[in-house]
């Protein structure tokens, strides 16, 4: 395999650029994790340090990023290629869900599977030549249409799986978050001063969480009605969870009802669903070692049993027969 990499230069090359790949995001990801434990650390030492800003930080993407993307959509629409989806809205809602929140999140997405479609072709035709591999026509036109397939709905994959990941990750923090904010409501915080807090303390624990909260601060602070608000949250988040708090929340308000006394309730119903869930996952723990068991280890298992019988019929049995 060495000797092939390095007689062929096409390899060689793509060989040297992964390993500068793997080493930018090395370098990445270990300055990433270093800045985390710095924050974490800095928060310990000065808990007060940071006010705002550790609400309104839990943004994923940073203005250099969504500066580019947004030069890079513009320069291809000005170029008279359109990236309006049809669907804008509900593709806006599961960009959303993902986490995507910018304006120019679903053009960004239209253009990210256009260049998807075209790429993946090309990268096939380019393996297939380094390969030296001649296909017939027919072979070609598969390969190639699968490829175009893929580089179709992979971005769409990419959406859902990460949609489920954040919202798994809500579901499975949001009881400790009503958890805070019971213990601040109870102590005679309001709910705008409840969410700040909350939004302040799980940052670390839970950052989609405290980014929702966040969120919910900012837009009552810039004058958006409570109800509003709320309803905001649970469409950015897209939890069914979410979703019955905020309405829990506005009918609470409207109905003059104990807001701790309210949220002590739900939280004690989330933590049972939680522990359901869990125990759920439990349960379909022997189902999933069914499988294996009976593919790996049950012909092992019959094998082992049935062939001494086996030897005995070759040996005694099939010679008594040919004999007689």
């Amino acid at each position: 395999m060495f000797d092939l990499i390095a007689s062929n230069a096409v390899l060689r090359s793509a060989t040297l650029l992964g390993l500068f790949l793997l080493v930018v995001a090395l370098v990445y990801f270990g300055s990433t994790a270093i800045a985390a434990r710095r924050v974490t650390r800095q928060r310990l030492v000065e808990p007060n340090a940071g006010g705002e800003a550790a609400i309104s930080g839990g943004s994923l993407r940073s203005s250099n990023a969504e500066s580019a993307w947004l030069s890079l959509v513009n320069a291809v629409e000005k170029a008279g290629l359109s990236l309006v989806d049809t669907k804008d809205e509900s593709l806006r809602q599961r960009l959303i869900a993902a986490g995507y929140t910018a304006p120019y999140a679903p053009r960004a997405y239209t253009l990210i599977r256009l260049i998807s479609v075209l790429a993946l072709p090309v990268i096939m035709l380019f393996m297939l030549w380094a390969g030296g591999r001649t296909p017939s026509i027919f072979q070609l036109y598969i390969i190639l249409g699968i490829a175009a397939l893929l580089g179709l709905y992979l971005p769409s994959l990419f959406i859902r799986a990460k949609a489920d990941r954040r919202q798994l990750q809500i579901v499975n923090g949001f009881p400790d978050a009503l958890d805070l904010m019971l213990v601040c409501v109870e102590a005679g915080l309001g709910l705008e001063a409840a969410f700040t807090r909350v939004g302040m303390e799980i940052t670390i624990s839970h950052p989609l969480l405290a980014e929702q909260f966040g969120a919910v601060v900012l837009e009552l602070r810039a004058g958006r009605s409570r109800e509003d608000a709320l309803r905001r949250m649970a469409d950015r988040a897209g939890v069914d969870e979410i979703r019955a708090f905020s309405t829990l929340l506005i009918q609470s308000t409207k109905l003059g009802s104990s807001l701790a006394q309210t949220l002590r309730i739900y939280a004690a119903e989330m933590r049972e669903k939680r522990r359901m869930r869990a125990e759920e996952k439990a349960h379909r723990l022997p189902v999933l070692l069914s499988i294996p068991l009976v593919a790996c280890m049950l012909p092992v298992m019959i094998g082992v049993l049935m062939l001494p019988a086996m030897i005995r019929v070759v040996r005694l049995v099939f010679p008594a027969l040919a004999g007689g």
